[in-house]
């Protein structure tokens, strides 16, 4: 009875699981692909599955998201009649030619991804049959530059082109294109631009031109896009243009960028028009006569975030500079001469000011005015030559949240430089000479969520001394104490319990040789530990510290000194899926093989290994960059015995095809764990080794390790279900007798 009632209800959730789209619940699904409902919508994911051409036949009418990124197609046919896809991804392929034929008839199309190809002609028809079509994103492509309309489309809404080797776009590219919104034409070798291209581009709302080597774009190159909001120009050799004409029609701009693009003067009147900005950067521009008051005059009145970082300014800010600017929230004057008496007149208009950045201004005292911002909420003052003397003039900052004082000579802070800034969350001290912390330093932080005191010369870790005491810091999650020639205890924890909350350490480049086992005793929920370029050595117990981080996921101890490193250190760390191991002098041995086993099948990934294989960030297109890797290096005795070891086949190992000699010491852990000779070792690795030889792998068409794995693993569970269904049938039986024989003696 117990078996027909798991039938029925297995049935039912079946049936009501089938109708719940109004269509079969598994629909098709091509045998490289993964298949799978977001929310009520079908989604073919096809990515990186080294497909040569679309699997057109496979395909459901009724998917809504087809991704095929990352593969090796080369061309694109036309897709089945009648199919409802929505969004088709096709970016980092092959494609050399966008054809009208390959999009007709996908009249449902909204999105389409084909950046990242070796597109060089694009058919102005191609998506002539996308009646709804919004999106185009064509970036990183070789294209030829185009004659007449680029493309034709009366409801596209987003086009990026961006780094596509144009160097033209000619009056008629966008005639076809009306109803664009945002265009993105950065990083072309365009160097100018002429009149009447974005004519017909009423509608743009955002235009980005940046580093596209522009040299002179025409006074009336943006005199049609009335509806403009945000331009970005940045990267670009404008010295000599015209800016109050270029920029006199856009009345409804918001944004506007025009970082590092060789602008030396800038006159009174060119935003006079700009009534609307409300972001303007200008950074990284030699604007060393700029008068600031006059520049901004009394046109931006909605100014919100002024960016002046960089610029060279020679002159005195005065203090009308920023009079009519009283709505800026976020000022940057990074990297220009400033003088604490012209500061604190010229800051004095701006009150509601929110974020503050004086960083390398080579300031040696602070405006005594910090009392008038109330909402004060940033402050960067970093890289200056404050020494002793501000650290008052700051108290009155109660509503602070970020304050950065890095790298600015300070050898001592008193005890009640941050009694009143609750609010803080994130304070940087790095690389001041601090030597030691005073007691109760820290006390008040009790929000603080990150602390960094990176090259400061201390000596010892943080001590309860600076902290309230019999109080948990809950909020403190990251603590930063690398590069300080800390002194380690032989014994006991590093950290008071206060920081019992810690999740992020950075104890990196402190000339730690050793770690107790109780180092982190009360510190026991980080995850992730930074302890690269000190001097580990491998030795029974090294680390052992690492028993106490159950909650750890990341680790790096990448430029030490470990010569080998067992995976059994790990077991504790059930959480970790990476360990960075980079730069240490590991000695080839199987110890090497076992981390290999462990990192691919234990813990399922090799990528859990720093360096085992290439990452995608190695993968450089331009210069030589050296790849990392992770080495092992033969002794001589080593080498001189190995010539006949790694010609072994080992079970569970790829061969090689033909003899090998070794010659030289150094090795990738990938090419000795092949030519070691080492057996699997890891407990989930041996079935595997031994159901290889069974097989006899040694010829060069074997099977794969995890295909094995699979099978066995197939054949225990067929084998498991098959004996539970015969004696759930028994045991019916059993009980349809037994029913029998009491209904008869009745």
């Amino acid at each position: 009875m117990a078996v027909l009632t798991t039938l029925v209800f297995y049935l039912i959730a079946t049936g009501l699981t089938y109708g719940f789209n109004g269509d079969s619940f598994e629909l098709e699904c091509p045998d490289e692909c993964d298949c799978h409902y977001f929310r009520i919508n079908w989604v073919t994911d096809c990515s990186e599955t080294n497909l040569t051409e679309v699997p057109y036949d496979e395909l459901s009418l009724s998917v809504y998201i087809l991704d095929l990124n990352g593969n090796n197609i080369t061309a694109l046919k036309t897709f089945p009649s009648d199919i409802k896809m929505r969004r088709l991804q096709v970016a980092n392929n092959r494609l050399t030619r966008l054809e009208r034929e390959a999009f007709k008839g996908l009249e449902y199309l909204i999105d389409v991804d084909l950046s990242g190809n070796n597109i060089s002609y694009v058919d102005p028809e191609a998506f002539l049959d996308s009646r709804g079509l919004l999106n185009v994103e064509l970036q990183d492509n070789p294209i030829t530059d185009v004659e007449g309309p680029f493309l034709i489309s009366a409801t596209l809404q987003y086009l990026d082109i961006s780094n596509c080797n144009l160097s033209l776009i000619n009056s008629q590219f966008f005639d076809n294109l009306t109803t664009l919104t945002t265009v993105d034409i950065s990083n072309n070798p365009l160097k100018t631009i002429d009149s009447g291209v974005f004519d017909v581009l009423t509608s743009l709302e955002t235009l980005k031109l940046n580093d596209c080597k522009l040299i002179t774009i025409s006074d009336t190159v943006f005199a049609s896009l009335v509806n403009l909001k945000n331009l970005e120009v940045a990267g670009n050799y404008l010295t000599n243009t015209d800016w109050p004409e270029v920029l006199g029609k856009l009345v409804r701009l918001e944004y506007l960028n025009l970082r590092k693009s060789g602008l030396t003067y800038l006159s009174e009147d060119t935003f006079s028009n700009c009534t609307n900005l409300v972001t303007l950067i200008l950074a990284d521009n030699e604007l060393r006569d700029l008068d600031v008051a006059a520049t901004l005059g009394n046109s931006l009145n909605h100014l919100e975030l002024l960016d002046l970082s960089n610029c060279k300014i020679q002159g005195p800010i005065s203090g009308e500079a920023f009079a009519n600017a009283t709505r800026l929230k976020s000022l940057y004057l990074s990297g220009n001469p400033l003088f604490a008496p012209d500061l604190k007149e010229a800051l004095a208009p701006l009150p509601k000011l929110e974020r503050l950045f004086l960083s390398n201004c080579g300031l040696r005292n602070l405006p005594d005015t910090f009392n008038v911002f109330d909402n004060l909420q940033e402050l960067d003052i970093s890289h200056n030559p404050l020494v002793n003397v501000f650290t008052r003039l700051l108290a009155p900052l109660e509503n602070l949240e970020y304050l950065n004082m890095g790298y600015s000579n300070l050898s001592y802070i008193g005890p009640d430089s941050f009694a009143k800034m609750t609010s803080m969350k994130k304070l940087v001290l790095s690389g001041n000479d601090l030597l030691s912390l005073e007691a109760g330093l820290f006390g008040n932080l009790t929000q603080l969520t990150t602390l960094e005191l990176e090259f400061c010369g201390l000596k010892r870790p943080l001590n309860a001394n600076a902290f309230f005491k019999n109080l948990t810091y809950m909020d403190l999650r990251q603590i930063r104490l690398g590069g300080n020639p800390l002194v380690i205890p032989p014994a006991g924890p590093l950290f008071p319990k206060q920081l019992s909350q810690v999740s992020m350490l950075d104890l990196s480049n402190c000339n730690i040789t050793s770690l107790n086992a109780d180092a982190f005793k009360n510190t026991v929920n980080i995850t992730e530990l930074n302890l690269s370029g000190n001097r580990l050595r491998s030795a029974d117990g090294s680390l052992a510290f690492l028993e106490r981080l159950q909650q750890l996921e990341m680790i790096n101890l990448s430029n030490n000194n470990l010569t080998t490193i067992d995976p059994q250190q790990f077991s504790n760390n059930p959480k970790l899926h990476s360990l960075n191991l980079l730069g240490n002098p590991f000695i080839c041995d199987c110890k090497i093989a076992e981390m290999w086993d462990w990192a691919n099948m234990v813990k399922g990934n090799l990528d859990v290994l720093i360096g085992a294989k290439s990452a995608e960030k190695d993968i450089v297109l331009k210069g030589n960059k050296k790849k990392k890797h992770l080495y092992c290096h033969y002794n001589e005795t080593q080498l001189r015995n190995m010539s006949l070891t790694i010609n072994k086949t080992v079970p569970g190992r790829r061969p090689f095809v033909k003899p090998r000699e070794l010659t030289f010491a150094n090795r990738t852990w990938a090419k000795y764990v092949r030519e070691s000779g080492c057996e699997p070792v890891v407990k989930i690795l041996r079935p595997v080794a031994l159901v290889a030889e069974f097989f006899d792998f040694n010829n060069s068409n074997h099977v794969s390790t995890g295909v094995v794995v699979l099978a066995f693993l197939a054949l225990v569970l067929g084998f498991a279900t098959l004996l539970m269904t015969v004696r759930l049938f028994r045991r019916y039986n059993t009980d349809d007798l037994n029913t029998e024989t009491i209904r008869k003696a009745r």
